[in-house]
């Protein structure tokens, strides 16, 4: 039994890591001075969102591959040249632990 018990420690705290991290990244999401996707989208539970971006739901379906997400949030411009969007990671404006957590949180969307 003792094993079985670690395993449910370990199980536990990996969900509890996971959380922690879904809300860091929507912490950094709604945060004016940060990741500031309110400015552009229109995000449950964010007040006043803008509309120049698209509407930020069922993202996993939208981008069932991670590493899509983390290079939109990187650079979209090597993607989409013509893009409004900054490019996060490029700037320096989110680390790229940062961009893993905001990932976290649109997954959740």
């Amino acid at each position: 039994m003792p094993a079985l018990a670690l395993l449910i420690a370990l199980a536990s705290a990996g969900a509890a890591q996971a959380q922690s991290a879904v809300d860091e990244g929507r912490k950094l999401a709604f945060d004016r001075s940060k990741g500031n996707c309110l400015t552009c989208h229109v995000i449950k539970g964010g007040n006043l969102p803008g509309t120049i971006g698209p509407e930020l739901v069922d993202i996993k379906s939208k981008y069932p591959k991670r590493e899509d997400l983390v290079a939109i949030l990187n650079d979209e411009t090597l993607r989409n040249p013509l893009t409004v969007m900054p490019p996060f990671g490029r700037n320096r404006i989110l680390t790229e632990k940062e961009i893993e957590a905001v990932v976290d949180f649109l997954q959740t969307l």
